[in-house]
C-alpha cells in the first residue's frame, strides 16, 4: 500500500472532521442540538474510518495470500529442479562407474 494513499485518506478524514466540527459550531442551534449533531457526525466519521481500515486490512490479507502462494510456487519449482538435477547427477555417476 502506498504511503501517498494513506496520506490522502488521512487528509480526507482530518478535513471532513474539521469541516463537520466548524459547521456544527457555527450553526445557530441550541447546545443540545449541537451536541447531538456532533455525536452523530463523530459516530459517522468513526464508522467511515473503521470501514476504511477494514478495507485496507482486507487488501493486505489478499496481497499477503497472493505473496505466500507465489513463494510456495517458486519453492515447488526449485524443489522440482533440484530433484531433476539430482537424478541427472546420479545417472552421470552411474554411467561413470
Amino acid at each position: 500500500m502506498a504511503n501517498s494513499t494513506s496520506n490522502a485518506i488521512m487528509g480526507f478524514l482530518v478535513g471532513a472532521t474539521a469541516g463537520a466540527v466548524a459547521g456544527i459550531l457555527f450553526a445557530p442551534d441550541k447546545g443540545t442540538k449541537t451536541r447531538k449533531k456532533m455525536k452523530r457526525n463523530v459516530s459517522r466519521l468513526g464508522d467511515d474510518a473503521k470501514d476504511n481500515v477494514n478495507d485496507k486490512v482486507d487488501d493486505l490479507k489478499d496481497y499477503l495470500s497472493e505473496f505466500v502462494d507465489d513463494i510456495r510456487g517458486r519453492i515447488n519449482e526449485i524443489e522440482e529442479d533440484m530433484k531433476r538435477r539430482t537424478k541427472e547427477a546420479e545417472k552421470k555417476v552411474e554411467d561413470a562407474l
